[in-house]
C-alpha cells in the first residue's frame, strides 16, 4: 500500500504542513512554520500525542459526570484533537471551535475531517471577540489554546478576558488555558494574578522540570468558581508518561510572586520560546 504523502500549504499564520506518522496508519502531525500545532489519529481519537493535550483531556474527563455531554467552547482549533476526543468520550456534547486562521481550518477540514455526528461547529473568528460575544452561562468548559507565532497574544492575557470567560461559564465551570513560560515566571505570575481577579479558585499544572526552572515549557492554568483542582486530577497527571504536578494554594502564590492583574493597556504576549523549544529552530 502506498504511503501517504506530506501536505504543504500556505495558511494565514505561515506555512502549514501535514506530516504522516509512519507508525500509525492514519495519524498526522500538523505544523505551522515548523512549530508543532496538533497531532491527530483519525482512527483513534483517544491517542493524545502531546502531553499538554493529555492534561487538557483529563480536565474534560473530570469536568462532569463520566460520559455525560458537555458544552465546550474551544478557543484555538488547530487539528481539532481535543474536540474529537470529547465527541468520543462524551457523546452528545455541543462544541464550538473558534479558529482565527480560516485557511488552516480549511486544510484540516479537507484532510482531517471530523467524524459524522461530532456535534462540533468550527468558525473563523478572533478568540477574544468570540469569548466576549458568548451567551452568559453557556459553557461548562472553556479551553484556550491560542497562539500567534508561538506566543499567547496579548488580548488573551487581561482581566477583561478573564471576566469574559467568567461570564461565559456556568456555575462550577472551568477555564483551562495552555500557556508557556520559564523561570522566573514573570508571564505565568501575571496570569495567575489576572485570573484570580475574576475567579475564586486558580491552579496550574506543569511538569516538575518546568516548575523547577530547568526549562521552558507548557503550563496549564485552570480557573473556576467551583472545586479546583477537580478530584483525581493530580493523580491522573502524575501517572502520565511525562508526569505533571498540580500546583494550588501557597505554592501557587509563590509562583505569582509580586505580579498584579494585567489591564488592557499593559497587555503583552507570552515570552518568545527559546530556540529548540517545541521543535522550533
Amino acid at each position: 500500500m502506498e504511503e501517504p504523502a506530506a501536505v504543504c500549504r500556505p495558511v494565514g499564520g505561515g506555512t502549514a504542513k501535514l506530516l504522516p506518522d509512519v507508525d500509525r496508519r492514519r495519524a498526522w502531525m500538523l505544523t505551522v512554520d515548523g512549530a508543532p500545532q496538533s497531532y491527530v489519529d483519525l482512527d483513534d481519537p483517544l491517542h493524545l500525542e502531546f502531553e499538554y493535550v493529555r492534561r487538557l483531556a483529563h480536565v474534560l474527563d473530570l469536568a462532569g459526570p463520566e460520559g455525560a455531554p458537555l458544552d465546550v467552547l474551544h478557543l484555538g482549533g488547530g487539528g481539532l484533537t481535543l474536540p474529537r476526543y470529547a465527541a468520543h468520550t462524551r457523546p452528545g456534547s455541543r462544541q464550538r471551535v473558534v479558529e482565527s486562521d480560516a485557511e488552516l481550518s480549511a486544510l484540516v477540514a479537507e484532510f482531517l475531517p471530523l467524524p459524522a455526528g461530532a456535534g462540533t461547529a468550527v468558525e473563523a473568528a478572533d478568540a477574544r471577540a468570540a469569548l466576549e460575544s458568548s451567551p452568559p452561562a453557556s459553557a461548562d468548559v472553556v479551553v484556550a489554546d491560542v497562539f500567534g507565532g508561538n506566543r499567547v497574544p496579548p488580548q488573551m492575557t487581561t482581566v477583561g478576558c478573564a471576566r469574559a470567560a467568567a461570564r461565559a461559564l456556568r456555575p462550577g465551570g472551568i477555564y483551562a488555558a495552555n500557556l508557556a513560560d520559564a523561570a522566573p515566571f514573570g508571564f505565568l505570575g501575571s496570569q495567575i494574578a489576572t485570573w484570580r481577579a475574576a475567579f475564586t479558585r486558580v491552579c496550574v499544572v506543569a511538569e516538575p522540570a518546568v516548575l523547577r526552572g530547568r526549562r521552558f515549557g507548557n503550563v496549564l492554568l485552570l480557573a473556576s468558581d467551583g472545586e479546583l483542582p477537580p478530584p483525581l486530577l493530580a493523580r491522573r497527571t502524575a501517572a502520565d508518561p511525562f508526569p505533571a504536578r498540580v500546583v494550588p494554594g501557597a505554592e501557587l502564590e509563590a509562583l505569582r510572586g509580586g505580579a498584579i492583574p494585567v489591564q488592557e493597556d499593559a497587555a503583552a504576549p507570552s515570552p518568545v520560546p527559546p530556540e529548540g523549544s517545541f521543535g522550533i529552530g
